[in-house]
């Protein structure tokens, strides 16, 4: 069965999908390293995303809009990828390094760490969602069609808006999010899976090109652009390190219970507070994350930085130190006409790395 509140689980099985660097991601390129699956002229071509669908661990409902909508299960691999990237770089130097070792006990649990799976998680799909849009790989949505732009002269000039609009609606269609009671668990998940989803949100720009004359700006084409998607992760990092603990409390005016924090940090009012739809929330304290568990495979054998990271990452069990040669590119010179010549050059560098 798939717990439509994280798409994660549902597509538990892609967790061998290949390595990406995740330095190198910007939110700007193309997410996707597999074939098209937009119109074909070959049949067999034309129903690959039905076979794609199949291979997904969804929910039947989930199954079914894949299947309605070609492009969707190639979109949901580019969220998978996306997500992991960036959770794996914002904690590159953490103890808990979003591993996927573990994930799934993970899952089970109320932490901090589930909290930004939760909302890194929707965020990715959101964000990937906008650009399949606009980037013409899902059929039954194109570029933003917001009333303020001039989208048909955008689309003119060769630019497409990113699709928030149809994103966001179809996700909540797609998780089918509804109230759920008492659970305070479930409570928890939505409103991190939200946090996830106001973080693009907040990031979507309108970004202008001016045609005029000699650069001037008598004629203007706008657009609207999400942001890089680091910067999504960035803002949820924040949000991670500033996450508020909850309980469950019954409101007495209108009788049903409600997610209750205690107070931030330099906050001390008499009475608890209810989080902001932009907090990540939790309702247990997490592990060490030091030595091998069901969460993690803990921190041995880590590489760390000697003034940043080392002390804390390696939980007091000190580090090792090797030095090795390494090579690089140097002196390089621009040569007539179109390339760059470079030369090598070695130099000795010391790794620190986590004691067992």
């Amino acid at each position: 069965f798939c717990d439509s509140t994280l798409w994660p689980w549902c597509l538990s099985g892609l967790t061998s999908l290949p390595a990406l660097s995740p330095l190198s991601l910007t939110g700007k390129e193309g997410l996707t390293h597999l074939p098209s699956l937009g119109p074909s002229a070959n049949p067999a071509q034309g129903k690959a995303h039905l076979k794609q669908c199949d291979l997904l661990k969804l929910s039947r409902k989930q199954k079914r809009l894949c299947q309605r909508e070609p492009g969707l299960a190639e979109t949901l691999r580019d969220a998978v990828r996306l997500s992991i990237m960036e959770c794996q770089y914002q904690f590159r130097n953490e103890r808990w390094n979003c591993s996927l070792d573990g994930r799934t006990s993970l899952l089970k649990r109320g932490f901090k760490e589930t909290a930004f799976l939760y909302a890194v998680s929707s965020a990715a799909l959101t964000h990937a969602l906008a650009r399949a849009c606009s980037a013409g790989r899902m059929e039954r949505c194109t570029c933003d069609d917001s009333p303020d732009l001039e989208n048909r002269k955008a689309w003119q000039w060769g630019v497409c808006g990113d699709n928030l609009k149809y994103s966001t609606k179809f996700l909540k269609n797609f998780l089918g999010q509804k109230k759920i009671g008492k659970d305070l668990r479930a409570k928890v998940d939505i409103h991190n899976t939200n946090v996830g989803i106001k973080a693009v949100k907040n990031g979507l720009k309108t970004t202008c090109k001016c045609h005029g004359v000699s650069g001037s700006c008598a004629v203007r084409t706008c657009w609207k652009q999400l942001s890089p998607f680091h910067e999504t992760g960035k803002i949820l990092k924040l949000r991670y390190d500033d996450a508020v603990k909850i309980f469950s409390a019954t409101n007495a005016a209108v009788g049903h219970s409600e997610l209750v924090g205690t107070q931030r940090h330099g906050h001390s009012p008499k009475s608890p507070a209810t989080p902001r739809p932009t907090d990540l929330v939790y309702v247990e304290d997490s592990p060490s994350f030091c030595r091998p568990s069901k969460y993690s495979l803990g921190t041995a054998g880590r590489t760390c930085s000697r003034e940043a990271s080392c002390d804390s990452l390696c939980c007091g069990r000190g580090y090792n130190t090797q030095s090795r040669m390494v090579t690089f590119s140097c002196h390089c010179q621009v040569q007539w006409c179109c390339y760059v010549e470079c030369q090598q050059c070695m130099q000795e560098e010391v790794i620190y790395s986590c004691k067992h």
